[in-house]
């Protein structure tokens, strides 16, 4: 069930933006922000999921049809005079025993979820320096990034990444007024990973490492990336928030 709009705090006035926005996770986060009172910019690649979320929405989220990887979404994202808040949740994953990884594979995933953050972030935080108002970058990362998995090289490589560059963003920033954290999930029930708990083995599997027993919903993710957003983290930079039912606590 998604948050109470009750229990939401407000970010009237702010602009955010949401990438990967289209479903799952980071659609569940369009959503909720928007609820919030915030400016929302979601971005995505598929115009018909960003159609879908602003039909959703009543028109109330903007909607980008970008590929984060390219040099025009940067440009167009700077281009911004006000960025309060920014969910760099872009990211991708294709579990693969090591000796099977391709290069083609290799290279989009560092490419998304590793470059493509980079630069997000260095292009949001130019944009909140800019108009000195101070700001907060949300990292989507993974309980992946804790921790290892067989057939998950790549992934994990690529989620660790993304909590040490939320770490030394966050040291760097900090002085300047922006706060930067990530949100770690576990396996979150979406599009994408719905076909793999089709797999009774793989479902128990994931329910056994889970002491809460269940699998997560996008919007058991939404909460963390409010929080993360809003003046009640004031404090709170450089860390990484594990919604993962207890995965990682064992």
């Amino acid at each position: 069930m998604a948050p109470s709009a009750n229990w939401l705090p407000r970010l009237d006035g702010q602009t955010v933006m949401v990438t990967g926005a289209g479903r799952g996770i980071g659609r569940a986060c369009a959503i909720a922000l928007a609820r919030t009172g915030a400016q929302v910019i979601a971005v995505s690649r598929t115009p018909a999921d960003l159609e879908s979320l602003a039909a959703a929405t009543n028109g109330t989220v903007s909607v980008w049809a970008e590929d984060v990887t390219r040099d025009s979404f940067y440009g167009r994202l700077e281009s911004l005079s006000r960025l309060d808040v920014l969910v760099n949740n872009a990211g991708m994953n294709r579990p693969l025993p090591v000796e099977t990884v391709d290069i083609p594979t290799l290279d989009a995933m560092l490419e998304l979820n590793i470059r493509a953050v980079y630069r997000t972030s260095q292009s949001a935080a130019r944009v909140m320096l800019s108009a000195g108002l101070g700001g907060s970058i949300i990292h989507m990362s993974s309980q992946m990034g804790h921790v290892g998995a067989a057939k998950r090289t790549v992934y994990c490589m690529t989620k660790h990444a993304v909590e040490g560059l939320t770490k030394a963003l966050a040291v760097e920033l900090a002085p300047r007024g922006i706060r930067v954290n990530s949100v770690a999930p576990t396996f979150i029930e979406t599009d994408m990973t719905r076909p793999m708990f089709a797999n009774p083995e793989f479902r128990r599997s994931v329910l056994e490492n889970i002491p809460m027993g269940r699998i997560g919903q996008p919007e058991d993710v939404v909460g963390a990336v409010v929080f993360l957003a809003s003046s009640a983290s004031a404090m709170i930079t450089g860390d990484s928030l594990r919604v993962d039912g207890g995965w990682t606590a064992r």
